[in-house]
């Protein structure tokens, strides 16, 4: 099986990384506590509140697993390779909307640390598709949910 690699700038590894161990510390330690109190509550086979501490414990485990496994295949990304001549991942380009003239930026980056409200759309979205390869003064014709959207590129930097 191959493994599936992510890009991620220094900051989102950053996160994710910080993410990663306060599960591994505070949240282990957490659960470990709460099934101890669970425990000194009586006999385990009728005891609710332990059954409910243990499977808070597995889904942790699972979280911390797959942290691990998105960790694990991450790479950071150089800016200093990236060619700003073209749209690329961690490019800041500004588009333009040909039919209503509205002028927008965005940041291209991983889907994992796509973030709408901050300007990150992920390189897999609609328009972060559409977008990749082209140069400033090209258009890129963007299938939509709204339609089929003309976009031309005013400005790319990093």
């Amino acid at each position: 099986m191959s493994k599936k690699f992510s890009y991620y700038t220094k900051e989102g590894l950053d996160k994710l990384t910080t993410e990663l161990a306060t599960l591994k510390s505070k949240g282990r330690s957490d659960i470990a506590k709460a099934i101890a109190e669970a425990r000194d509550k009586g006999d385990l086979s009728e005891n609710a509140e332990y059954d409910a501490a243990k499977d808070a414990q597995g889904h942790l485990e699972a979280k911390i697993a797959q942290l691990e496994d998105v960790v694990g295949n991450a790479r950071l990304i150089d800016e200093s390779t990236i060619d700003i001549s073209q749209v690329s991942i961690l490019s800041r380009v500004t588009i333009k909307n040909k039919k209503n003239n509205a002028s927008v930026t965005y940041l291209l980056v991983s889907e994992e640390e796509a973030d709408l409200k901050a300007g990150k759309i992920s390189t897999q979205s609609p328009i972060g598709k559409g977008l990749l390869g082209k140069k400033v003064g090209e258009t890129a014709m963007i299938k939509t949910p709204a339609g089929e959207i003309e976009f031309q590129i005013m400005n790319i930097t990093l």
